[in-house]
């Protein structure tokens, strides 16, 4: 990595530059980056998803969140960057310290967020700093071996699976643009354009998104901005007339269009590019939230019976897996994370409907357990060990649905400590299933109810407990979210959603339980407010020998043992032989 950063800064140089901001980003602001995008991978090592990477002149930085403690230090080396949190420590006012007043900091444009932009105007020009935007990205200019990007077709997909017809979809996306007041609205985000136009992508490892943006018109009308590579044959009768597909590279030719016009655009998820540029062409900018976000996220009757179907299609291979690793256990061979993880995608591809994972699968036996986002592909995988717990973070995309379930399992007798917190965190995610909640409620709200009982004895974890989750699309969904950080997001009927306490010991082990939940009316009784209440829709045994029973009271107790009936009522006409005998036989009742 020394070498590379020589010559990124010599490149800092010559241009006049002393600082230069590098974020895990690419011009779409996804989580999932194709391989050509992975710049602060090429420049660090680092192989998280969430990260900034500062160089100056005579030093660098890296700056990553809680999640990444452990796994920073393992993968990046010292000798040539400061390790900072990136929360606790952020990367913008560590920076205008570090610099005397008159230095120049180099972003790519393409790479940030307006908010951010605007952020960092504020603070670096606060220290007499000046940020300079140059989309000549110096990151680019030095990597000589750098991968070309994919260009697949898209994938049109069938009212079967997403219930509504784009040209329906983007109506009723546009009365909400009319009524705000904007004459049309920027929609950025690769998963909100995959949604409206109802297509998906083959480019991404496990995100099924079409790598573009889009201009929606107030009339229905879409400009598609992609590679025209991407488009399909049939790709017009699908998503119905008043769509216009352009290259990128027209951005410029196409934001003329909207000169003295106003545009709705999200400072938070676009680039500061197109904003920057829109302005430039003479648009007049809103400030609004992605209009496609909120619909996206609330499912229709359609996309909800389809997750539930993928739910029961990768249960079948998570028992599966869970069933085989349990034999191979017993007769004491004990593998390492690699093959764990490729033998239980070794079951889910016996699905016909499989496409892909939904993540880079989480296979974490003891210690590594520990590290929240742990990859053992970044070093060498880890061997099972008796006496620990194995922990597996994993999901699929299907057509109909997107997965994403953790199971923790004992190896063994891990002893009475590890049984504690595993029972401490199973009673949060029990709580925080059974939790009914009036409308207007938000995740922040309910974040408490699945660590009550870890705070009780001084424990928490430092992540949260639930995102949202797309109908084959992003397992990160946004707006959707369970957790301690602030949300003004209310959770609605149809969003989908996780249930993910756990706790880790740094060099000892991690614990996980998550499934998956779809948020819904209550509706068996009438009550004086109306509620909501969480419909879990994964169903695969939680590992009854980590239960400390007596921690678990009477409801807690009921609640386990109908979880496991379903499990079993819902799975058993669906496996046989060996693989039946398991599920009988632990989804006995506690």
């Amino acid at each position: 990595m020394e070498q590379r950063l020589v010559r990124v800064r010599q490149l800092m140089k010559s241009a006049g530059y002393d600082a230069l901001i590098v974020p895990r980003a690419d011009e779409y602001l996804g989580e999932y980056i194709p391989a050509h995008n992975e710049r602060l991978q090429w420049i660090s090592g680092f192989n998280g998803s969430a990260g900034v990477v500062v160089i100056l002149q005579d030093t660098a930085a890296i700056f990553t969140d809680g999640r990444y403690t452990v796994a920073v230090r393992q993968e990046v080396s010292a000798d040539s960057f400061q390790y900072h949190h990136l929360i606790n420590e952020p990367h913008l006012p560590w920076l205008k310290n570090q610099l005397p007043e008159g230095s120049r900091v180099s972003y790519d444009p393409r790479l940030h967020s307006l908010v951010w932009q605007r952020e960092a105007v504020r603070i670096l020009g606060g220290g007499g700093l000046e940020l300079i935007a140059d989309t000549d990205n110096l990151i680019d200019r030095s990597w000589d071996d750098r991968p070309a990007a994919n260009i697949g077709k898209a994938i049109l997909l069938g009212e079967q699976y997403t219930g509504e017809s784009s040209f329906d979809k983007r109506r009723r996306i546009a009365e909400a643009v009319a009524h705000i007041g904007a004459d049309a609205a920027l929609i950025f985000a690769p998963d909100s354009v995959s949604w409206l136009l109802n297509i998906r992508g083959t480019d991404i490892p496990c995100l099924p998104i079409v790598q573009s943006f889009a201009v929606l018109g107030v009339d229905g009308s879409v400009v598609l901005l992609v590679d025209p590579g991407r488009i399909p044959q049939g790709f017009a009768d699908h998503v119905g007339e008043g769509v216009e597909v352009v290259a990128e590279s027209s951005a410029q030719e196409i934001f003329q269009r909207y000169k003295g016009k106003t545009m709705l655009a999200d400072p938070s998820a676009c680039n500061a590019w197109t904003q920057l540029l829109l302005a430039e062409c003479g648009a007049t900018l809103i400030s609004r939230e992605d209009p496609v976000l909120l619909p996206k996220a609330c499912k229709n009757s359609v996309e909800i019976e389809g997750t539930r179907a993928a739910h029961i299609r990768d249960a079948v291979a998570e028992v599966k897996f869970l069933a085989w690793l349990d034999s191979e256990v017993a007769k004491g061979n004990l593998y390492d994370e690699s093959v764990l993880a490729d033998k239980l995608l070794s079951f889910r591809q016996l699905a016909p409907e499989f496409k892909d994972s939904s993540f880079d699968t989480i296979s974490a036996t003891g210690a590594n357990a520990a590290m929240c986002h742990y990859n053992f592909r970044n070093g060498l995988p880890g061997q099972m060990e008796m006496g620990s717990v194995y922990l597996v973070d994993s999901g699929a995309q299907y057509p109909d649905g997107t997965t994403d379930i953790t199971r923790t399992i004992a190896i063994g007798d891990p002893g009475d400590d590890v049984r504690r917190m595993y029972t401490l965190v199973l009673k949060g995610h029990i709580a925080l299933a059974q939790a009914r909640f009036p409308h207007g409620t938000t995740g922040t709200q309910l974040d408490v109810l699945a660590r009550q009982f870890l705070w009780r004895e001084g424990f928490d974890y430092d992540h949260g407990t639930g995102h949202g989750v797309g109908s084959f699309l992003s397992v990160h969904e946004a707006p959707q979210r369970i957790s301690k950080a602030s949300s003004t997001v209310a959770l609605c009927s149809g969003m989908i959603i996780s249930n993910e306490p756990g706790y880790y010991r740094e060099d000892g082990f991690g614990i996980r339980c998550e499934n998956l939940v779809v948020v819904r009316d209550v509706k068996e009784e009438q009550t004086e407010t109306a509620l909501l209440e969480f419909e879990t829709i994964t169903l695969v045994p939680f590992d009854n020998r980590l239960l400390v029973s007596e921690l678990l009271t009477p409801a807690e107790r009921e609640w386990l043992n109908a979880y496991h009936d379903r499990v079993r009522d819902t799975l058993e006409p669906l496996l046989d032989g060996d693989d039946l005998k398991w599920l009988l036989a632990v989804t006995k009742a506690v």
